[in-house]
């Protein structure tokens, strides 16, 4: 059975919320998972329902049962931290029984893409050319957040965002001149994780 990446993502969240409350979710509490509209999450439903994924009964609110059962079986994304490291000293090991749990970032149910960076205009973030950031798709943002906004001109950038009285301002980290206003802008998602190879290309 063939799913699009947006279906696969609801049927995740579909059996990520069951497992965890025991009933089903609303197709309006769906539509606040990702950021779209009731009657997006229905046209959804309606076609995973033709492809016999999930199963509905009118009139009831929380009907939505799965059929099949789709990822969640990867495996819990937990690594355990070994210790702390400073450049020329011994490994300490103190903190011995730790773990580092990326579920908080690679989570399922969660609307999320992956960009590569180009160019340092976020240098002073940490955020090098070549790096991969890892996206949440919404349409709002948070002054401060880090996003990918749509120009009115149609440019895409990734700059920190900025409300200020009539107009928005999209800043870099690398001086201050790295800066653009808009009146408005298009927001296409908010930066939640940084990943970095350290291997060089072709390398092992």
């Amino acid at each position: 059975m063939y799913f699009t990446e947006k279906q696969l993502r609801i049927m995740e969240f579909i059996q990520s919320y069951r497992a965890q409350h025991g009933i089903s979710p609303t197709m309006e509490e769906i539509a606040v998972q990702f950021s779209v509209t009731k009657i997006t999450i229905y046209e959804h439903l309606n076609q995973l329902e033709g492809k016999g994924a999930i199963r509905r009964e009118k009139f009831r609110a929380r009907s939505i049962e799965p059929l099949v059962h789709v990822g969640l079986d990867r495996g819990p994304l937990v690594m355990p931290v070994m210790g702390t490291i400073e450049s020329g000293a011994p490994l300490r090991s103190e903190t011995a029984g730790e773990s580092l749990d990326l579920t908080a970032v690679f989570s399922p149910g969660k609307d999320r893409f992956v960009l590569r960076v180009h160019g340092d205009s976020l240098k002073d973030d940490q955020i090098q050319n070549g790096d991969l950031v890892i996206v949440e798709r919404r349409v709002s943002a948070n002054n401060g957040d880090l996003v990918v906004a749509v120009l009115p001109d149609g440019r895409a950038t990734l700059k920190r965002f900025y409300r200020e009285k009539k107009r928005v301002r999209l800043q870099g980290t690398n001086g201050s001149v790295n800066r653009t206003y808009a009146s408005e802008v298009e927001i296409r998602g908010v930066v939640v994780g940084l990943m970095r190879n350290f291997s060089p290309p072709g390398g092992n």
